[in-house]
């Protein structure tokens, strides 16, 4: 029987927008929850790498050990390789992959990560299948996810209500679970894993220097990147209901009251040796 291939589409894509997000984020602020877990002779696959900063931390933080980023758009590799060039690490690589039939054999990895990666796939039972077989007995498989309808924010916005929607919406037609958080224990205990820690984490943004990010690239986000422009091909919204959301997003980004919560679920799950 042929191995389950991808077969949703990535809402965001790889716009700046988009980016200026991805590579911002750090082991320490997108993987805490696994780093404990970690020793110097470790070897790592850290799936949906994106441009590569959760990777090559993950690769400071094993240095007797190796990570190896995959990632199913061949494009955003070369930025992958390009920041762990920049550290001088020499103990990663790159490569595509897809994780519903990664090409690697059994008990290969001590540790297989993946961030804000199951809430875009296809089949995440079958991901998570996928990581837990690569994984060595003893091992661990790793993976924290955004709830989206658990965001929350103040001042109340219809705007933003509006962005929820829609993002949504978007998000589901393109074969995702936008409400991916909640879901993962239920997912992973699919998958045949038993021993689950189950956790949650949050990203807030308040200052006005975090507003203005944070607000600022969806607002972006919403009228430039793929997610722009799968909402209007996909019939979900116009360019002037886009508009208005984008600048929802700004008017939000100058209250001085302004505060925004991202809460994360977190899977820690331990292969049975």
């Amino acid at each position: 029987m042929p191995k389950a291939q991808e077969t949703a589409v990535y809402t965001h894509g790889h716009h700046e927008s988009v980016l200026r997000s991805h590579t911002w984020r750090t082991a320490a602020n997108s993987a805490a929850y696994l780093l404990g877990a970690l020793q110097p002779h470790m070897k790592i696959l850290d799936v949906g790498c994106g441009p590569g900063t959760i990777t090559a931390d993950l690769a400071a933080l094993v240095p007797d050990g190796h990570v190896t980023g995959v990632d199913f758009a061949p494009d955003i590799l070369d930025r992958a390789r390009a920041t762990a060039a920049e550290r001088g690490l020499t103990n990663v690589g790159f490569a595509v992959a897809d994780v519903h039939a990664l090409d690697f054999p059994d008990d290969t990895f001590c540790v297989v990560h993946a961030h804000q990666v199951l809430q875009h796939v296809g089949d995440p039972v079958q991901a998570l299948r996928e990581m837990r077989r690569v994984t060595k007995p003893g091992g661990f498989i790793a993976a924290r996810d955004s709830d989206y309808a658990a965001m929350t924010w103040y001042p109340a916005s219809p705007g933003l209500d509006d962005w929820l929607d829609l993002y949504r919406r978007v998000a589901r037609a393109n074969g995702g679970e936008p409400d991916a958080g909640r879901r993962l224990k239920s997912w992973a205990l699919q998958a045949g894993l038993t021993d689950i820690t189950a956790t949650s984490g949050t990203w807030t943004f308040s200052t006005p220097d975090e507003r203005e990010w944070w607000s600022g690239l969806w607002a972006d986000r919403t009228l430039a990147s793929a997610y722009a422009q799968r909402a209007t091909e996909g019939g979900h919204a116009s360019p002037e209901q886009l508009r208005a959301v984008s600048e929802a997003w700004r008017q939000w980004g100058k209250q001085d009251d302004g505060w925004f919560a991202v809460l994360h679920g977190e899977i820690l799950c331990r292969k049975e040796a």
